[in-house]
């Protein structure tokens, strides 16, 4: 005599799973065992935040203290605690102090800062346009050899062109002026290697002859049709350079001597060095301030900017 098997059980809803055998009923499976019992040690995910703790706290505490250094006057810097803000604050003193000390030199220096930064940036993205266009689109003798001879420079040391750079720049009469500074800024080899990237991502060899078929000149493809397709590139480039400009020590140093042609770089060297040294007037707490108000202009910058460059330093990382 067959035995009947018993009806299937379901639900408003539910699958018809039909009736088996007892033997034949899978079980469900067990749920995944916690993390502590599955021989994984939270030891390691313990290591990683207390190590980027440190980490933010050592970029951290060098802008809190600047920023706390802002409310206090040059003798609560050296007898009250660093990272604690002076009572009453001092910081609309020091503020005007700051733009009236030695008949407002600091204003000075923030405008040559902003005339370097501003012009470097613009003539070196040009140029680096320029020259990033002829070594992706054209063919001439020894591109490869200039190309690779262009990046080696970049390995070259600064302090290394001191001497001959002054010599230079003295022998034609640019030295103690602006234009000692910003013309050999304009040369930015690794600029240069970004548009070359840029042009071989974003501008395609068929669109150039698709332009020439058209009777579209060779100045009107890189004017017209090119420079709007590199905008993310310019961009990148051109911040790239408005940074190291703006931030530029050296050059001026061994360029300049007349103190109203300083960036502000330069000139709070000056002051930190006159209150360092002996029988000097300390002005410490322009200093702090100073510096934070120098940085400005980059936060501005990268606020701003901020979508362009994002996208542009991770251009042709997936190009083909």
């Amino acid at each position: 005599m067959a035995l009947k098997q018993p009806p299937s059980q379901t639900g408003p809803g539910d699958a018809t799973v039909p009736a088996g055998p007892p033997g034949n009923v899978i079980a469900p499976a067990p749920p995944p065992a916690p993390r502590e019992y599955a021989g994984v040690s939270p030891a390691p995910g313990v290591l990683r935040n207390i190590v980027l703790t440190a980490f933010l706290l050592y970029c951290l505490l060098p802008a809190t203290w600047i920023i706390v250094a802002m409310t206090k006057d040059n003798g609560q810097l050296f007898s009250t605690f660093g990272l604690w803000f002076a009572s009453p604050p001092h910081f609309l003193e020091n503020l005007a102090g700051l733009v009236t000390y030695q008949n407002g030199i600091f204003v000075r220096w923030f405008g040559n800062s902003l005339v370097y930064a501003l012009s470097i940036s613009l003539g070196s993205t040009l140029i680096c346009a320029m020259g990033g266009y002829a070594f992706s689109k054209y063919d001439f003798p020894a591109k490869g050899f200039l190309f690779n001879f262009i990046l080696g420079t970049i390995m070259v040391p600064s302090t290394a062109l001191v001497l001959p750079l002054f010599l230079m720049l003295n022998k034609i009469g640019l030295v103690n002026t602006m234009w000692g500074v910003i013309l050999p800024s304009l040369v930015n080899p690794f600029g240069l290697y970004l548009m070359k990237v840029f042009w071989d991502s974003s501008f395609p060899n068929d669109l150039m002859e698709a332009a020439r078929l058209e009777g579209a000149g060779e100045g009107q493809i890189f004017w017209r049709i090119g420079l709007p397709l590199m905008q993310t590139g310019l961009v990148t480039v051109a911040l790239l350079c408005f940074v190291g400009a703006w931030n530029n020590f050296f050059l001026p140093l061994i360029v300049l001597s007349q103190d109203s042609l300083y960036p502000l770089t330069l000139g709070l060297n000056v002051w930190n060095s006159v209150s360092s040294a002996a029988g000097g007037k300390p002005v410490y707490n322009f200093i702090a301030l100073g510096s934070m108000v120098s940085v400005l202009p980059l936060l501005i910058a990268f606020i701003v900017l901020g979508r362009y460059w994002r996208g542009g330093l991770t251009a042709g990382a997936t190009k083909g």
